[in-house]
């Protein structure tokens, strides 16, 4: 096994890492403080990050996207965690692996535009009364002469304020479950309200709902029945890049800057790095963080060789997630009353990693997933080779 990284992935790396420290980060304040950027410099940070080909890394090369292979693109979200999130859609893009099932003239009505980013869409799956049930949708589309119907409604949808069309999840049979390209503006669909978070300041939070909305046939993607696995592997790779790579990303962050205040900061004449109790978290964070980092490599080492990860990105939403919580915890108490003041970052990475052992699917749940996979598979599960 080989656990070097080459000169082209070192480059990657620190150019993703360059943009994030000089373009992202000095716009973090003003996102924290009003809740939004001023769409010139969100345009401008989109335009920038095109230039350099840092938008859609997930997507194929003879499509206009970056073309990297799933452990570059681990690389690249890893570095993703040191920002906000806000700040990584406008830049780096939101663009979901289902599109690729377009075909014929949805490729250059869907597609292309948004790998180009043209066009903005958002994946929407959840409803409330299905959230990590995904198969518990009760938004339906009827199958009509000259297309289909859809009636439902969607919640908690991210980049449902700019996207101008969605990926919309919907029951077309009593188990049967299709996916759906819904552009705004059609009649019948309206956005609702933002839900606002405790974290992820200027991500909005949509509802949508949609009353006998025409769609025509171009509108389904893949095939009829395919919809539910669509958003499971769309969530599978969201779960390990957006949530196990990210989360390793800002747990590095953040630990980054509990040792440079634990190295500043004195009492009693003394560095409080010097005190076992805060070398102790120290520790722990940085033996956890390494931990889930290579269970986020090694889960995106069996994507790319075609293996079943499901059950090793489920290790990692759980430990990766987790990871994050504990850290960030650490370093609250580390920094003491200053790390509880909206002065400093730490308050903010406080409440945004609270989120990640919730959203899609939560630690309970991949628990349960893990649990059943090893009582029927055993001890196996764990061993790549068998």
């Amino acid at each position: 096994m080989d656990f070097s990284l080459n000169e082209e992935q070192k480059m990657m790396i620190d150019t993703v890492g360059r943009f994030i420290a000089e373009e992202c980060k000095p716009l973090e304040d003003e996102l924290e403080a009003h809740g939004a950027l001023d769409p010139a410099k969100a345009q401008a940070l989109h335009a920038k990050s095109k230039a350099l080909g840092l938008y859609a890394l997930n997507m194929p090369a003879e499509l206009g996207g970056g073309g990297l292979s799933v452990l570059d693109r681990i690389l690249c979200e890893e570095q993703f965690g040191h920002t906000s999130d806000y700040l990584i859609r406008r830049a780096f893009g939101n663009v979901y692996e289902p599109l690729l099932h377009c075909k014929g003239p949805q490729v250059e009505r869907w597609l292309k535009p948004t790998v180009e980013g043209l066009r903005t869409c958002a994946i929407a799956i959840t409803e409330p009364g299905a959230g990590s049930d995904a198969a518990g949708i009760k938004t339906n589309a009827k199958k009509t002469d000259a297309g289909w119907v859809l009636n439902g409604s969607k919640h908690f949808i991210s980049d449902g304020e700019w996207s101008d069309f969605f990926l919309v999840s919907a029951k077309t049979g009593e188990k049967e479950i299709s996916m759906f390209m819904v552009d705004k503006g059609l009649a019948g669909f309206t956005v609702g309200k933002d839900q606002k978070m405790m974290g992820l300041r200027g991500t909005p939070h949509l509802e949508l709902f949609f009353d006998n909305v025409a769609l025509e046939d171009a509108a389904l993607l893949g095939e009829v029945g395919q919809g539910f696995k669509l958003a499971m592997g769309a969530l599978n790779v969201v779960r390990l890049a957006q949530v196990g790579a990210r989360a390793v990303g800002k747990a590095s962050h953040v630990c980054e800057l509990m040792v440079g205040y634990a190295n500043d900061r004195k009492q009693f004449n003394t560095r409080i790095g010097d005190f076992q109790m805060v070398q102790q978290q120290i520790a722990d964070s940085v033996i956890e963080i390494n931990a889930a980092r290579w269970m986020v490599y090694h889960a995106a080492w069996m994507m790319d060789q075609g293996l079943d990860a499901r059950e090793q990105v489920a290790m990692v939403k759980v430990h990766a997630a987790e990871t994050l919580g504990r850290v960030v915890d650490r370093a609250v108490q580390i920094f003491g009353g200053m790390g509880f003041c909206k002065e400093l970052a730490i308050e903010r990475y406080y409440r945004d990693a609270r989120i990640y052992r919730i959203f899609d699917g939560t630690s309970e749940i991949h628990r349960g997933v893990i649990a059943k996979s090893t009582l029927k598979k055993g001890a196996a599960l764990f061993d790549v080779n068998r």
